[in-house]
């Protein structure tokens, strides 16, 4: 609780005009906190925090965030989410069960989605595959989150080269879903996967752009060569 008071203390001094934004601007739905401090202003500020506890065992620290989440104060959140990151490669399969209740109980727009996608929960499914199989029920989930964060969740292992089976299933399951949010999820997946596997990525958007909403099919081709993009713009 004394640390959490010491964050609370710096991220009131730091709430000065020149370091604060609206994050409404890049969001459809209404944000309970619509202004808050810069990215760059609250990571420094995690980062001098973590600088006390970084010696603690991997399960205090994930208790102190899971604390930090008792409060749905959008700076808590991104605190928690950067300290769990900073110990990734600790993190175990048996962790998995949390990343996915804050997913699940924390996570309420696209920023905090990738932020928890990008950073531990990436992570885990990178350095234990086997825990994939696990997101699979997100898919179909009617959290549009969950839906987003079964194909972001595989970005981090896509860009090792891996899961290629994991992401054509994704895409698979995602191809005709209505929300855009989840649309730009899954055609980001495919974007990150054309630079491990362009052919591929080709492949299934040109036999599949003409169910493919328009908006993943441009996210998905973005890396791919002008020509290629040409030719899966085209209208089948």
């Amino acid at each position: 609780m004394k640390l959490i008071d010491q964050l609370e203390v710096a991220v009131a001094a730091a709430a000065t005009p020149d370091n604060l934004m609206n994050y409404q601007q890049f969001h459809k739905e209404k944000l309970a906190e619509p202004t808050g401090l810069r990215t760059a202003v609250l990571r420094k500020i995690s980062s001098e925090s973590f600088r006390s506890i970084k010696g603690l065992p991997p399960k205090e620290i994930l208790a102190i965030c899971d604390e930090l989440l008792t409060s749905e104060f959008r700076y808590r959140r991104f605190i928690a989410f950067d300290w769990a990151s900073k110990i990734r490669k600790q993190l175990q399969p048996s962790d998995f069960a949390r990343l996915e209740r804050w997913l699940k109980e924390h996570v309420n727009d696209w920023g905090a989605c990738d932020h928890l996608c990008g950073g531990p929960l990436g992570y885990l499914l990178w350095q234990y595959p086997d825990s994939v199989r696990r997101t699979r029920s997100w898919r179909r989930s009617r959290n549009r989150w969950l839906r987003r964060a079964s194909a972001v969740g595989l970005i981090i292992p896509v860009r090792k080269g891996e899961l290629w089976s994991e992401v054509y299933e994704t895409a698979e399951t995602l191809l005709e879903d209505p929300d855009d949010l989840v649309q730009k999820g899954y055609g980001w997946m495919l974007k990150e996967a054309s630079k491990a596997f362009p052919d591929r990525v080709f492949d299934y958007v040109m036999s599949r752009r003409d169910r493919m909403p328009r908006t993943a099919l441009r996210y998905a081709i973005e890396k791919l060569p002008p020509d290629k993009r040409r030719q899966a713009m085209a209208r089948a």
